[in-house]
């Protein structure tokens, strides 16, 4: 009965985005670490182990697991469109956000086991890229329900707003990205920009700002490229220096000294150095709406040196 009516009182919470939201939880440096990404198109069930809770053969499984650790900071997820049950094929994306080296590709099969043979890992190597180079971009919004509620309530409508606004080819929903409390949420690809909190009234302003080349930083979580160290110190260069677009922040090197990270950016064509650090929030909470225990959630800040 214990588990029964931990549940029970897990539902009856308030969902973890609307006490993220209300608290005005900071949404900096709080992008989830991926270089690469590999998307399936998988109109089953999502279980809340994504993987290993589906229905594809334990061969393909154990070959994706192969192939996700092969290529080191990468994602799996899951993608579908409802608008699509009744289409024969299927879609695979896969792709690096690197800065430099941001490229997906797209491949059309018929069953999951025929990605049996394929070597992601090669391909994003760039050895070879079977498909064809995307010339677009992909906007992913987490739906992922068995997650967390909130994933559902505020993800669901992103996507079809997002929809209505742009080709509705470019958009899809997806698992787990990250960052439950801050549905909804989306990633932007191939740059593998995140955005949270997004509602109607922050979807346009994104969406302007993309396309202009620039970035919306009232809802910008980060680049998913960076460490949590190099996004905080991103977006204290920007704030500071009124850049906005895309590339004009960019990368040196980071190194760590004890319990801090020096950062080192170009912006601008100037150069900038950040020390980053990661903190405590003061109240404990629940950091998704499945969690059994609050926790203080770890932040983390910069300021230029």
């Amino acid at each position: 009965m214990g588990s029964l009516e931990s549940v029970a009182v897990r539902a009856k919470r308030e969902l973890c985005a609307d006490v993220s939201g209300s608290a005005s939880e900071e949404l900096a440096a709080t992008a989830s670490r991926i270089d690469r990404w590999v998307l399936i198109e998988y109109r089953g069930l999502w279980d809340r182990d994504v993987l290993g809770g589906s229905v594809l053969s334990q061969p393909l499984k154990e070959h994706l697991r192969e192939q996700l650790n092969r290529l080191g900071h990468s994602r799996l997820l899951f993608v579908k469109r409802p608008e699509r049950r009744s289409h024969k094929r299927r879609m695979l994306y896969i792709g690096s956000c690197r800065p430099g080296e941001e490229r997906f590709h797209a491949l059309e099969f018929d069953h999951h086991d025929d990605l049996l043979g394929y070597d992601f890992a090669a391909a994003l190597r760039g050895d070879e890229a079977p498909g064809v180079p995307v010339d677009h971009p992909l906007f992913v919004v987490c739906t992922h329900g068995k997650r967390d509620r909130c994933c559902a309530k505020y993800g669901r409508p992103l996507y079809d707003l997002l929809r209505r606004k742009v080709d509705p080819e470019w958009v899809w929903q997806s698992t787990h990205v990250g960052g439950d409390r801050f549905a909804g949420n989306v990633v932007v690809l191939p740059e593998g920009l995140f955005y949270g909190r997004m509602g109607p009234d922050e979807v346009e302003p994104m969406l302007d700002a993309y396309f202009d080349g620039r970035l919306e930083l009232a809802r910008y979580r980060g680049r998913s490229a960076y460490t949590f160290a190099v996004q905080a110190a991103e977006q204290e260069v920007r704030e500071k220096t009124g850049l906005t677009g895309i590339r004009d922040v960019e990368l040196v090197r980071v190194q760590r000294e004890d319990d801090r990270w020096l950062v080192s950016l170009r912006a601008g064509g100037e150069p900038y150095e950040a020390e980053a650090w990661a903190e405590l929030g003061e109240d404990a909470v629940y950091l998704t709406c499945g969690s059994v225990t609050p926790q203080r959630p770890r932040r983390f800040r910069a300021r230029l040196r």
